[in-house]
């Protein structure tokens, strides 16, 4: 296929993808800017533990002391002066974001010609993409539902009361790396794959390939109990094979292949929660409630990497078939 470099940039430049690409460069900056700060609150805080008396009379900051330090802790003038004029500044890259790109408005709607590919704005871009993996029930309702609440329930599930005020990495290694995890590896990065891979009919373009709108692809996607039926039968075993085409007989298979999933998820997760000594500290203050919903909450994250994985390698679609739902 053909490499077309200038299509990647239209959709790089265009007015609504913008702010998509300034995530390319916005969220490295900024994760590594918090990184940078908390690897050297890291090194004081261990100099400091290594030196009682240091600790008693140094000034717990990473950069050299300044007599002006005082200063810092008075709202008024300094912080909101600097507020002001980050507002300011705020303010003027908007005007000029305004007067030199266009809006995005395009041609009064038409039931006759629709658009392709067909996408939403680009904050919902990781919902649309989530639709290709799982059911619209599953995609549009159970999951972003989850998301929310699980950000509602992570002061609960947090009991580490390190970290408040300063940035730090090894005292908040699991948070960090689960924050990482969901934001960056999977939000970020679905909404990034529906703005620059996902073209027409939402076929999958390497960036850089021509969309073609007369593109077809034959990809065969197929349930996890037809996989193992048809194993069983290229085996031999066709009269266990046979046992697949009764739903219930695929239903069970279904909630075993869950089970186990939950099974292997949750093992992963509690060698992750206790992987180092301070961690395993923190997880012995936690209350059996907390450890069981910081747990689902964690199966049900890494459920979303399983099933891109299952459908873009082995073109598995669902893993759990039901009369009445599939997972």
């Amino acid at each position: 296929m053909a490499m077309d470099w200038r299509q990647l940039w239209e959709i790089a430049s265009a007015p609504d993808n913008v702010p998509i690409a300034s995530l390319l460069f916005l969220v490295p900056f900024y994760v590594w800017y918090g990184l940078r700060q908390s690897v050297a609150n890291d090194r004081l805080i261990a100099q400091l533990e290594s030196d009682p008396a240091m600790a008693k009379t140094h000034h717990r900051k990473t950069q050299p002391y300044k007599a002006d330090w005082p200063k810092e802790v008075h709202v008024w003038p300094y912080l909101l002066r600097i507020e002001f004029l980050a507002a300011i500044i705020v303010t003027v890259v908007l005007f000029i974001w305004s007067i030199t790109l266009n809006a995005p408005l395009e041609e009064p709607s038409n039931p006759n010609l629709t658009m392709n590919p067909a996408k939403a704005p680009w904050y919902f871009l990781g919902l649309q993409e989530m639709l290709v993996y799982f059911d619209p029930w599953m995609a549009g309702v159970v999951l972003p539902t989850l998301i929310i609440i699980g950000l509602m329930a992570i002061p609960y599930m947090d009991i580490n009361p390190l970290g408040n005020g300063y940035y730090t990495y090894k005292q908040r290694r699991f948070a960090i790396w689960a924050f990482c995890f969901g934001f960056i590896g999977l939000w970020v990065l679905m909404v990034l794959i529906g703005t620059f891979i996902r073209g027409p009919g939402w076929m999958w373009f390497w960036p850089g390939t021509t969309w073609d709108h007369n593109r077809v692809v034959f990809e065969v996607n197929r349930n996890l109990d037809e996989v193992v039926a048809g194993f069983f039968s290229a085996v031999g075993l066709g009269s266990i094979a046979a046992l697949f085409s009764n739903i219930w007989v695929k239903a069970a298979f279904g909630a075993c292949a869950m089970g186990l999933y939950l099974i292997l998820a949750g093992w992963g997760c509690h060698k992750l929660i206790t992987l180092t000594e301070f961690s395993r500290k923190v997880y012995q203050r936690m209350t059996l409630l907390q450890y069981l919903a910081l747990q689902f909450f964690l199966v049900m994250m890494l459920l979303l990497p399983v099933k891109i994985l299952l459908r873009l390698l082995f073109r598995i679609k669902y893993i759990w078939v039901t009369p009445w739902f599939n997972i």
